[in-house]
């Protein structure tokens, strides 16, 4: 449900902020969003998952608290969408979605009996993802186009159902009191984690990247926004299909291999975007990127398992993920801040997935 009122949210965001105002005010206000978002992840990223340790009833109440503030947010910004308060709003639903993230990457360890168990139930969140994600795109367009205030209804309606939802978890998830021993940091620092960590901030940063950049590139296209939800229903539906084939691929094959054939796929795929240009094109690369994204994060998690057994599993996706989030602004920041054209974004988001590319292959 936290993906359903997040796709609401996401197409009412968009008309607002990308579509109903000059391209220029939309790009300094958003610039101005996501700046503000990114310098206290860049400050907290070390204390943001400590934190959440410590919150009394483990991660389980964090993610109902969030649910609720969420909730209660998006009912605030349906109510201040001609507002400034918009945009703190919106910076706080930003903070709130990061942190449940990263409390749901740190929850996975926890409610499984084994590593076997773990990656089904990652593929099988991740199909769950997809499927929501597609299914909640229409009705969010929809209700946008009926009112503005209705989609952020829906989203605020499904961040309530969400937050009951995880009431059903087993209480004190994911609640780590004790430091990281020595020889825990250490599994947490060897190189095949720390390679296949940049390789996966590396598929963080181009999705943070096509995100925005679709978003400031359609507005100027007729239906833009029907073309965003669309394009935000095929990086469902994408996703959908990684973790449905994913799975499987990453208990078969070299998971590394894996990594490094998803960045180059997608610089690949850009490269060729790049020379076409079209809208299909860019939409086509958007599902890439969230397709092989999801795969990617299969593979990762993968790897964390081999290469760190003794670690608390949970703080170790909890710091990683930390760090995703990070590059994730950091890629739409950078799709704000230079607006490129349609053909040049695809252009920057293969070159981006060539370098890493070639990195990750180099070093693994």
């Amino acid at each position: 449900m936290m993906v359903a009122g997040e796709a609401a949210l996401a197409v009412s965001l968009a008309d607002s902020l990308f579509l109903s105002i000059s391209p220029d005010a939309a790009r300094s206000k958003v610039l101005f969003f996501l700046a503000f978002s990114f310098a206290p992840f860049v400050v907290l990223s070390k204390g943001i998952s400590p934190f959440l340790d410590r919150v009394p009833g483990g991660r389980r109440m964090t993610v109902f608290i969030v649910g609720i503030l969420r909730a209660i947010v998006v009912l605030a910004m349906a109510q201040n969408l001609q507002s400034v308060l918009l945009f703190p709003l919106a910076f706080g639903s930003l903070i709130l979605a990061k942190v449940y993230q990263v409390s749901r990457s740190a929850m996975m360890p926890t409610v499984v009996q084994n590593d076997t168990e773990l990656m089904s139930a990652n593929g099988k969140f991740g199909r769950l993802t997809g499927i929501v994600g597609f299914v909640a795109g229409g009705p969010a367009v929809l209700l946008q186009r009926i009112d503005t205030h209705l989609s952020l209804v829906m989203s605020a309606i499904a961040f309530v159902l969400a937050a009951t939802m995880t009431l059903k978890l087993p209480r004190h998830v994911a609640a780590v009191k004790n430091k990281a021993t020595r020889a825990e940091r250490e599994e947490m620092s060897t190189p095949e984690i720390v390679r296949a960590a940049v390789a996966m901030s590396s598929l963080r940063a181009t999705s943070g990247f096509m995100m925005l950049h679709l978003a400031f590139w359609l507005r100027n296209e007729k239906a833009g926004l029907a073309w965003f939800a669309f394009a935000l229903a095929i990086g469902s539906a994408s996703t959908l299909l990684a973790n449905s084939i994913g799975a499987p691929l990453t208990r078969k094959l070299n998971h590394h291999s894996i990594l490094v054939t998803s960045l180059c796929v997608i610089a690949i795929t850009g490269i060729i975007s790049a020379l076409n240009g079209g809208i299909t094109a860019g939409i086509v690369l958007a599902g890439v990127v969230n397709g092989f994204g999801a795969i990617g994060k299969l593979a990762f998690d993968s790897i964390v398992q081999q290469h760190a057994p003794d670690a608390n599993r949970s703080r170790v996706f909890a710091q990683y993920e930390t760090r995703n989030q990070l590059f994730q602004v950091a890629g739409g920041l950078l799709a704000v801040l230079f607006v490129p054209s349609g053909a040049v974004g695809f252009a920057f988001v293969g070159a981006y997935a060539a370098i890493a590319t070639a990195y990750y292959a180099f070093k693994y």
